[in-house]
């Protein structure tokens, strides 16, 4: 129960449903799913720990609020972490997981065909955390899933944008290619502007343009 309603709620949220630090009423949400309030506060809690909202003491569960200048930021930081993260994985990924990363490209093409954005995103973010893995620098893993837990609402908005699915999974090709290559300078470039990419997607979806708020990458 408490994993379908925490999909349920997520879905909300990342619709745009609920906005940006707006309040979820638990009673409206049981209401809304027929269930009591418990597995509603579960479901929360779960989606809390990802980053997506966020529990405040004696005031209730908020959408998560980041400033779209606070996201660029991030990006700018996440674009480099993943970028190291690449460069290391590119002198140190396995066969096997170089294998499981392009099953996972070509299950992406065929998500993106059929816009399923949910599914998408879900093994879009098994990807990344794949080629953390295989940098095997345990801080380097650390710091980007506790970077990274402030952008998932914008990081699914982006991929709706533009023809985004098909873009950012072109971007993926593009890394495994310098994997397969074992060239590092390489991944680190294509890992670096892949991210940049994502934030442009970003704040084109948010209604602003890169060009003019001086953070084009």
């Amino acid at each position: 129960m408490t994993s379908v309603l925490k999909h349920e709620i997520e879905q909300l949220v990342l619709s745009g449903h609920f906005a940006s630090g707006e309040r979820l009423n638990e009673n409206t949400l049981a209401t809304r799913f027929q269930v009591s309030r418990g597995p509603i506060r579960e479901a929360c809690r779960a989606l809390a720990e990802t980053g997506l909202l966020e529990l405040i003491p004696n005031r209730g569960v908020f959408v998560r609020s980041v400033s779209e200048e606070e996201a660029a930021d991030a990006y700018e930081v996440r674009a480099a972490l993943f970028g190291l993260a690449a460069r290391l994985a590119a002198q140190r990924i396995s066969t096997d997981d170089l294998n499981t990363l392009e099953e996972m490209l070509d299950e992406m093409d065929s998500l993106a065909e059929k816009e399923l954005l949910e599914d998408y995103y879900h093994v879009n973010l098994n990807f990344h955390q794949l080629i953390l893995k295989a940098s095997m620098n345990k801080r380097l893993v650390t710091d980007y899933a506790a970077l990274i837990k402030e952008l998932h609402l914008f990081r699914a908005r982006g991929l709706l944008h533009g023809g985004g699915l098909h873009k950012s999974n072109l971007e993926h090709r593009n890394i495994i290619a310098a994997f397969r290559a074992r060239d590092a300078e390489m991944a680190f470039r294509t890992a670096f502007e892949h991210v940049q990419n994502g934030k442009e997607r970003m704040l084109h979806a948010e209604g602003k343009d890169p060009r003019r708020s001086g953070t084009e990458g």
